[in-house]
């Protein structure tokens, strides 16, 4: 392994301005090269010059959401020559999963909430695509990845191998010291403005609070315009969306922070919001409810109060009493620094998660002996069989690499580079004068490929799909499927 093995970071909408955890995931990297590569390019502070992005112009993009494969994503990927990737979400995961495949890189997923519970309920052909989607990267990925005990069971509910799901908390950085400054506002709530955050109990439990406390709360999102009516009377100050340091100001300047997080009616859920960790890595305590992996980060009663999902008269209760009880804030905030500097250190989590980059780097170069050269064969033999439209030696790709290309052997003789296409797509490959196919409209069974292992008759085997099949010496014998056995691929 070099000296300096790179990682790819992948992330499809790169990057929005509420995952500033991608960001610090590779900026805490000490042995791995970081790589940021992602298909779109968001207009965000956590934007990078550095970031790679595979459609700059989106042209290419609606085939990779549509198919998983990307001859243009593929080489860019290759371009970055990665020993891992490691994707964020899982429907991300299975954008990329194809290209790590073809590549022979291994795949890391990170699961972080709404990619397990959300989206995998989604009703209809949608939910059904998403799901099987999901299926596939959990086959493909060398290691699932999940923020919290919650949510790896959601990974294994979805599909996920148990073997290969692991808990990995998101770290976050710990300052080396708690600052002393003035406390301006009584509750703070950072987040976007969505059903899960639960904005709107926590508006409905300051209305309930005596003494109208002051209340900050950062973030946006669609929900926006309903939260500032909710707040109508109340005494809160909307800053709207802030960069990290600026939301550190703000926790430094609160007294508790409010984490009335729920499950949303279409099933969405949190992992474990990092901003109840960088609170705590503040001192300040938390209240929060008892909702997906939040009891992981917040201990009640240790570094935190927990309330149940939903009920503003509870989240009203343990604000009341926090505000109240001086000596009570000092001890659970002194708690849950404590909490995220043994278990939650951006730092120390960085560092694990460097080691199990360095074990499927040594795995894959130990074991991945001869795979790519296999591989490279079957898609030549494949380009045989695929419809050719032109020939010209002219037109043969000097070296072998580049998105659509197969490498040409220097020096081969009797090849020339023929043009080929397969529903629409077109590349190039080496293949022998004799070989060369006449171009023709064939039925439907002769396309199918009949190199495929899982695919060809074999001896003592029956054909895929076939109601019969032969032994070498024997009477043929009658099967049949059931419909879920016909209808997996």
């Amino acid at each position: 392994m070099s000296p300096e093995p790179t990682v790819v970071i992948w992330r499809s909408a790169l990057l929005a301005a509420s995952e500033t955890f991608v960001r610090d995931h590779g900026a805490a990297l000490t042995r791995w090269r970081p790589r940021y590569l992602g298909a779109t390019k968001v207009a965000s502070h956590l934007a990078e010059d550095g970031d790679v992005i595979a459609f700059p112009d989106r042209r290419g993009f609606p085939r990779l959401r549509l198919t998983g494969s990307s001859p243009r994503l593929r080489g860019t990927l290759a371009d970055l020559a990665p020993q891992v990737v490691h994707a964020h979400f899982g429907g991300d995961g299975w954008l990329v999963s194809r290209a790590a495949a073809d590549l022979g890189v291994p795949l890391v997923v990170t699961v972080h909430g709404h990619d397990v519970t959300r989206q995998p309920a989604a009703p209809g052909l949608r939910g059904l695509r998403y799901r099987r989607n999901l299926r596939s990267v959990f086959r493909r990925a060398a290691v699932v990845l999940a923020v919290s005990a919650h949510i790896r069971a959601r990974a294994i509910a979805c599909g996920a191998d148990p073997a290969t799901v692991r808990v990995h908390h998101t770290g976050v950085p710990v300052p080396d010291a708690v600052p002393e400054v003035p406390k301006t506002w009584d509750v703070a709530f950072v987040g976007r403005f969505v059903e899960k955050k639960g904005v709107d109990d926590l508006l409905a439990a300051l209305a309930l609070m005596p003494g109208r406390p002051r209340a900050l709360i950062v973030g946006s999102g669609p929900l926006e315009s309903e939260v500032r009516a909710r707040a109508a009377g109340l005494d809160v100050t909307f800053p709207g969306a802030q960069t990290p340091e600026q939301v550190a100001r703000y926790l430094a300047a609160s007294r508790i922070l409010a984490a009335p997080s729920k499950t949303a009616r279409d099933g969405d859920s949190e992992g474990l919001p990092t901003t109840i960790l960088e609170a705590a890595a503040r001192g300040l305590p938390v209240a929060a409810t008892r909702h997906s992996g939040i009891p992981e980060g917040v201990l009640d009663g240790e570094t935190g109060l927990l309330s149940a999902e939903a009920d503003p008269a509870g989240l009203a209760a343990n604000l009341t009493r926090l505000l109240g009880d001086d000596a009570l804030r000092a001890r659970l905030g002194a708690g849950g620094r404590a909490h995220v500097e043994a278990h939650f250190d951006l730092r120390k989590q960085s560092l694990l998660l460097e080691d199990l980059y360095d074990e499927l780097a040594v795995s894959a170069a130990t074991s991945g002996a001869g795979r790519r050269p296999a591989r490279l064969k079957l898609v030549v033999e494949r380009a045989h069989r695929w419809r050719f439209i032109g020939c010209s030696s002219a037109s043969r790709p000097a070296s072998g690499r580049g998105a659509g290309t197969v490498p040409t052997p220097e020096g081969a003789s009797g090849t020339c580079c023929a043009t080929y296409s397969r529903r629409g797509a077109t590349s190039s490959a080496p293949v022998t004068r004799n070989a060369r196919p006449k171009a023709r409209r064939r039925s439907a069974r002769s396309r199918q490929p009949a190199a495929r292992c899982r695919d060809a008759p074999r001896p003592g085997v029956r054909r895929r799909g076939s109601g019969t099949s032969r032994r070498p010496d024997g009477p043929s014998t009658t099967t049949t499927r059931s419909s879920s056995e016909a209808g997996e691929r």
